[in-house]
């Protein structure tokens, strides 16, 4: 059986909740809210890169079916490992926008989703280490 590596989206969870929790105690600092939304950016990357992981190499799913990033968050719900699919798709899609534009009001909107990705990914990284 493949081993599932879990330690760097462990470190990339606790860059997120450091990161959270400096910027709210400088509320009016973009540079600290920019520095969050990198770390929403690679805690997401992270998370569905070890979804697919675990869906292929541990769970044996066929990977035709999770063939976009939609399928593998619905997949990995259906298994227990993710509570709410429609809450990682909103999480991916949010990742997908910082690569393509800089907006102040959608850098604004991705911050307000950095809190709740870290609770949901820290449920996931508890899901993969019980299933693996």
């Amino acid at each position: 059986m493949t081993a599932l590596h879990t330690d760097a989206l462990e470190a990339a969870i606790q860059q997120l909740d450091a990161g959270i929790v400096e910027a709210q105690q400088s509320p009016d600092s973009t540079l600290l809210r920019d520095g969050v939304i990198q770390r929403f950016e690679y805690t997401v990357d992270l998370s569905w890169k070890l979804i697919q992981r675990y869906l292929r190499d541990i769970a044996q799913v066929p990977e035709t079916e999770f063939r976009t990033k939609k399928d593998l968050f619905r997949v990995a719900a259906r298994m227990d490992l993710l509570a709410d699919a429609a809450a990682w798709i909103d999480y991916y899609e949010a990742r997908n926008m910082t690569a393509h534009t800089y907006d102040g009001a959608v850098a604004g909107q991705i911050y307000r989703l950095a809190a709740p990705l870290a609770r949901d990914a820290r449920l996931l990284l508890q899901g993969l280490r019980d299933a693996a």
